[in-house]
């Protein structure tokens, strides 16, 4: 226990320390002109307005050795429109629920931003109630209302060189590309809060065949710190069309707790895994742009007695942009 404890310290004083670093180009703006220089883009030809659509979700599993239990929801899918700027990006989407009478009751918003010169960062919050249960072992699929989650959690990758260009810009249809390519890294530091719960247990009767006893969870919750390294990549093809690749692998510390039927489990393993990536292609005319992003976050933890745990984000947009100042142009 004193070695865990002593593990946690040296890690969240780290991370605290690159948090310290991540603001510092914040420092010498007073606080009104560091939001004016954020949020504020006073060019009318970088603006643009939007409709997209879009897909979101997140999914997690337990496993063991063999076998997996998977718990994903339904309504992943969303249309909506939006405004865009060399400062800013907002969205909003409307989620697409079908006629089935099974729905997931959700709200999920993940986003990304540049602060300053060299601080990339994006965020995520997210709630869900009701999940399908999928499994390997050729056991019916299930629909649960009562199976609840909640992630809420944040990336910070502050970058050795400038932030010259990112795929920001580029799902926000600007051009500037003076180079065929740019190419940034650094380290960051991250953080969440990640629960779930069901009303008895999280494995649907089916699978009491297939997981020991220590996997049958009625309540979850964790809270993670961690260090990561990042790599920030676009690569402009032809005259129109640019790509973009961006990867921030992790590891971090996490404090676990697990409730079941009639006992309490804090898994001795601390350590997390993480990845989160990113990958878009955008094309950009005179008056229009098109942009496909695709991304998302693995995140993956021991539980303990040969179970594990893992939940994916993941995250695809289809956007059609009209850009505000092209009628001023030449």
């Amino acid at each position: 226990m004193i070695k865990k404890l002593v593990f946690v310290l040296l890690l969240v004083t780290s991370t605290t320390t690159v948090q310290a670093q991540l603001l510092k180009d914040l420092d010498s703006l007073s606080f009104l002109e560091s939001l004016k220089d954020v949020f504020l883009d006073r060019d009318i030809n970088n603006y643009s307005l939007r409709v997209f659509t879009n897909y979101k979700v997140k999914r997690f599993r337990i496993s063991n050795d063999d076998y997996v239990s998977r718990y994903v929801p339904n309504n992943k899918f969303g249309v909506g429109f939006g405004f865009a700027s060399s400062k800013l990006l907002i969205d909003i989407a409307f989620n697409i629920k079908s006629k089935q009478k099974d729905v997931t009751h959700r709200f999920d918003m993940q986003g990304t931003t540049i602060l300053g010169k060299k601080n990339y960062v994006n965020f995520y919050v997210q709630t869900y109630k009701g999940f399908n249960i999928k499994n390997n072992f050729d056991e019916p699929f299930v629909f649960r209302d009562d199976i609840k989650s909640k992630t809420i959690g944040f990336n910070m990758l502050h970058t050795i060189p400038d932030i010259e260009f990112s795929y920001s810009l580029l799902k926000a249809g600007l051009d500037g590309l003076d180079k065929k390519y740019y190419v940034t890294g650094g380290i960051g530091a991250f953080g969440f809060f990640d629960y779930f719960s069901a009303d008895d247990d999280i494995l649907d009767e089916n699978s009491e065949d297939y997981f020991n006893e220590q996997a049958h969870i009625k309540r979850y919750n964790s809270l993670a710190v961690g260090i990561l390294g990042g790599v920030l990549s676009v690569f402009k093809f032809t005259e129109n069309i640019t790509a973009s690749c961006n990867m921030m692998p992790g590891l971090g510390v996490i404090y676990k707790h697990t409730t079941l039927n009639d006992d309490t489990l804090e898994p001795s393993s601390p350590m997390l895994f993480k990845l989160d990536y990113t990958f878009a292609v955008g094309y950009n005319a005179k008056a229009y742009y098109v942009s496909l992003i695709y991304g998302g976050g693995l995140y993956s933890t021991d539980l303990g007695h040969d179970n594990d745990y893992r939940f994916n984000l993941t995250k695809a947009k289809f956007a059609i942009g009209y850009k505000l100042g092209s009628r001023h142009r030449n």
